[in-house]
């Protein structure tokens, strides 16, 4: 077996994350926090079985996804409703900055986060998996 457990990021400020993935997630809530060993805030926002854990830093490096530099460049989280996720995130004032729903087999939406990163949501429409990953189309 294996399974992603929980992803980190460093973040300016937890609370805006916070919101954006709550808002991404309702179910998710903030599981813990505190300081680090250097003194800065962490906070692990999910449910029982998976989190996002946010570091607060002071770095004012920004990383823009898709650069040339190395670094992470979007999440992608499978989702059941792309239509109610798309809802959830107008209400809460997050407009998409990619939407695709041009191939048969899966939709597509993508949101930057407050710090800029990019998230991916995935609807797909069927459990074949040779048309899930269909790449040709």
């Amino acid at each position: 077996m294996y399974r992603l457990e929980h992803a980190n990021l460093s973040v300016t400020d937890a609370d805006p994350l916070t919101q954006f993935i709550c808002a991404a997630f309702p179910q998710f809530r903030v599981r813990g926090e505190g300081l680090d060993h250097f003194g800065r805030p962490w906070r692990h926002v999910g449910d029982d079985a998976f989190y996002v854990a946010l570091q607060t830093v002071p770095g004012t490096n920004v990383r823009t996804p898709y650069s040339n530099t190395p670094g992470m460049n979007h999440l992608g989280w499978e989702i059941d409703d792309l239509d109610a996720l798309r809802d959830r995130m107008a209400a809460a004032g997050y407009t998409p900055n990619l939407f695709d729903d041009s191939h048969a087999a899966r939709r597509r939406i993508y949101f930057h986060d407050p710090d800029g990163n990019d998230w991916e949501f995935v609807e797909y429409q069927t459990d074949d998996p040779a048309q899930r990953n269909d790449y040709d189309r």
